[in-house]
């Protein structure tokens, strides 16, 4: 064998770099850079004229977005972490989905603005004096704005694996470890990019409230798009609202080409069919890297090194002495136990928010939280209802042609990101210039930002729609109502409720900004349990916040257990790829 460096250079122009190598490299080192230079004010003291937003300036503008973006890919990768392992477990175990997915639940539920208050102090402790306790609490915020809806698609995703690939997977005897890593994960991943995009996207819906932390009577705001805008807006600035908004799409455009562009090319790999299609998604970044030299030697290790770790057992042995048929009365017995350790933990939960509440409301206050929570109940269910009505469609014929997707894609993700903020001057104008009802007016934003949960799931769902079966579905010349029936709707619907699911829960979420609008010194307001947190926060008025939040989050899981975890439930015993 050769010593390596003759190896090397026996290589001739393969071992050198190609204009791709120095392209892809350019780019590798240009994203440190600007890491490094943008995440220099996070040590910064809390009094520092840079740690917070002070002026409209354009020119501040890159720098601001670059903060913001920073803050938002730090909250993706939480949200990850959380999503591999919260889901997963709920996916795995019986006994632990009966608390961890109410507990979802309630966590998308509850409003952003309910995280910040009681989260922000927590965050100050832990980085005193410093500016870096408030980035952590406003990265929190923008977590709580992404992790619940990857979280229920990756556990949708895990429930619906086709029967025949579970049964290939125990006929290779592969451990949990070796099956999650070898088919769960790669068949989630269609799905699961899709929603990263989407929640990358709510995220920057939330990002306003996000960037504004209240620390006693000073309100914070953090070096950002978000802060920027709300200070656009709270001194009229039309100019720089819009200077904002463009700098947002810019953004947008730039990690959707980068990133989630070749991750959407990277997925298409996983979809789970007999035969290849004849489009698949495009990305000059994946093509570039594919054309380099160096770049694709530098990470072949890494790729060596998580297949190795992708095909570790894992797996406790366990002597034959141990493997007797399991006892179904000791089984029952465990459910018991744990059904009381649940209702326990209920029960104490509910006397200690009661005791709370309970020091300066009365139950006229709670009767008026239930009425204004069924009012934004009705707009949640009478918006997402229409949203369906206008976005499966859409979403489907986006979804069945991948060449469209790809072009579609980065306009989806900035309508989607959209800030509301935007569109209140003008919803405020126009109620007060012809005296409209705010209690129908406003309520068209709470779905602004919400409705795209749906789009981006059912075109996860149509593009994952296996080839094969668009084949045999053209042989058979099914066409019309009868293709809709039987084979789009079948098809689409997991993906669908897991949209839908989400877009409830953002719906609940988006009513805190979106019942209660502000511009300059004007507030219009609606009627509902949006509207009622908003302004209860707005006071400082923790008990009715409390109040708030709780009567929300247990409407919300009757509604989610009634009517929506049904329908999770057809689409995993009947509507599954098998």
């Amino acid at each position: 064998m050769p010593p390596p460096f003759v190896a090397f250079t026996s290589l001739g122009r393969k071992a050198l770099p190609n204009q791709y190598d120095i392209l892809g490299l350019a780019l590798i080192f240009s994203a440190f850079i600007a890491i490094s230079h943008f995440s220099q004010g996070l040590t910064l003291p809390i009094a520092a004229p840079e740690s917070t937003v002070t002026s409209l300036d354009y020119a501040g503008l890159p720098y601001y977005a670059m903060r913001t973006t920073l803050r938002m890919f730090a909250a993706m990768a939480a949200s990850l972490l959380f999503t591999f392992t919260y889901a997963t477990l709920a996916a795995k175990s019986r006994r632990a989905e009966l608390v961890l997915i109410p507990l979802l639940d309630i966590l998308q539920s509850v409003p952003i603005l309910g995280f910040l208050s009681f989260t922000v102090t927590f965050f100050l402790g832990l980085f005193p004096g410093s500016i870096l306790g408030v980035e952590c609490a406003a990265i929190f915020a923008i977590f709580t704005s992404q992790a619940w809806n990857m979280a229920f698609s990756f556990y949708q995703s895990l429930r619906s694996v086709p029967r025949d690939l579970a049964e290939v997977a125990s006929g290779f005897q592969l451990s949990g470890w070796q099956r999650f890593w070898q088919l769960e994960a790669p068949f989630a991943m269609p799905g699961l990019i899709w929603n990263m995009m989407m929640s990358m996207s709510g995220g920057w819906f939330f990002v306003v409230a996000s960037e504004a932390i209240s620390v006693g009577d000073t309100t914070i705001k953090l070096p950002g798009v978000g802060s920027y805008l709300a200070l656009a807006i709270e001194q009229k600035r039309i100019d720089a609202v819009f200077a904002a908004v463009v700098a947002m799409a810019i953004v947008i455009l730039a990690y959707d080409q980068l990133l989630f562009r070749p991750l959407v090319a990277f997925a298409s790999r996983f979809r789970v069919e007999l035969s290849a299609g004849q489009s698949q998604s495009r990305s000059f970044v994946r093509d570039l890297f594919l054309r380099t030299h160096w770049l694709r030697e530098l990470t072949r290790p890494p790729s060596d090194l998580f297949q190795s770790f992708a095909l570790w057992r894992l797996e406790l042995r366990r002597s034959h002495k141990f493997k007797a048929a399991p006892n179904p009365a000791l089984s029952r017995l465990v459910d018991i136990l744990w059904f009381v350790a649940i209702a326990a933990m209920i029960a104490w939960s509910g006397w200690r928010i009661v005791d709370y509440v309970s020091t300066e409301l009365t139950f006229a206050d709670l009767g008026q939280a239930v009425e204004y929570t069924l009012f934004t109940l009705i707009r949640v269910v009478l918006l997402l209802a229409l949203a369906t009505i206008v976005w499966v469609p859409v979403g489907v014929w986006i979804g069945l042609r991948p060449a469209l997707a790809d072009k579609i894609q980065p306009l989806a993700q900035f309508l989607a990101a959209f800030p509301a903020n935007v569109i209140f001057p003008i919803a405020v104008v126009l109620i007060l210039r012809f005296s409209l009802n705010p209690d129908i007016w406003l309520s068209p934003l709470i779905v602004f930002g919400t409705q795209w949960y749906i789009l981006f799931n059912v075109i996860a769902g149509a593009a994952a729609f296996p080839n094969d079966l668009k084949e045999a579905v053209a042989g058979f010349r099914i066409r019309g109502l009868d293709w809709w029936k039987s084979v789009m709707i079948p098809a689409i619907f997991p993906f669908y409720v897991t949209g839908a699911l989400t877009a409830s829960g953002g719906s609940w979420n988006a009513a805190i900004v979106a019942e209660y609008v502000r511009w300059g010194d004007t507030v219009v307001a609606a009627h509902g349990i949006g509207a009622y947190i908003a302004k209860a926060t707005e006071q400082g008025d923790y008990p009715k916040i409390v109040l708030g939040v709780a009567v929300m989050s247990t409407v919300v899981i009757l509604f989610n257990r009634l009517f929506w975890r049904p329908l999770f439930g057809l689409a995993e015993r009947r509507l599954r790829l098998d």
